[in-house]
């Protein structure tokens, strides 16, 4: 497998975040997403993820499921936890494994492998915000997908969920898999190259008194 971009530009706002950007993550790597706040990191996940048109530019997936979109073979996992409080631990994790398609019920050894197993039945309000992301995590391996788009995956994580994860993804690389991860700080794939945002990215706009 192998997802790659090409020239590829974001536009949002009637503003240019980036143009011109060549990126190549073979299956069995990781390329971290680095660069200043506002040089386009999320924004290129959110593009790979389907949720932001691509202004210019080729992003492609060689061998993967031929009939299916880059989105569809992608798990996008953002800023936010996207959780209904009143729904139970497994009850949340047992709707998104539905809605993206599983066909078995991988929701209980998904719990189990983010350390939740004994809190599936409390309601997701009653969750910190570490217990929180560790669900959305969970996402991830309740339906298996190749590539794997993490936005600063390591938030409200402590060092216990911090090492869970890297567990995680160092299990999804040898798998074969591929991570694109935006972050600012190491989450544990140290020897991962970088794809520098700064490089591709469009000056922000400064104050007219400054320019």
């Amino acid at each position: 497998m192998r997802l790659s971009g090409e020239r590829l530009a974001c536009i949002r706002g009637g503003r240019e975040i980036f143009a011109g950007l060549d990126f190549a993550a073979p299956g069995g790597s990781a390329l971290l997403v680095t660069g200043r706040n506002g040089a386009g990191k999320s924004s290129l996940l959110r593009m790979i993820a389907g949720l932001i048109r691509i202004a210019d530019g080729r992003l492609a997936f060689d061998g993967g499921t031929p009939d299916a979109t880059v989105a569809e073979q992608a798990h996008y996992l953002g800023h936010q936890d996207a959780l209904k409080p009143a729904l139970t631990v497994l009850e949340n994790l047992t709707f998104w494994a539905r809605y993206l398609g599983s066909g078995t019920d991988p929701a209980a050894p998904a719990l189990d492998a983010v350390g939740l197993g004994a809190l599936g039945d409390l309601p997701a309000a009653y969750l910190s915000a570490g217990q929180r992301r560790r669900l959305s995590i969970a996402r991830l391996i309740a339906v298996p997908r190749p590539i794997w788009l993490l936005d600063e995956p390591t938030s409200a994580l402590d060092s216990a969920g911090q090492a869970m994860l890297a567990d995680l993804m160092r299990g999804h690389l040898v798998g074969g898999g591929l991570i694109l991860a935006a972050t600012h700080a190491p989450i544990g794939l140290d020897t991962a190259p970088e794809l520098r945002m700064d490089q591709a990215a469009s000056p922000p706009l400064q104050p007219e008194a400054d320019r």
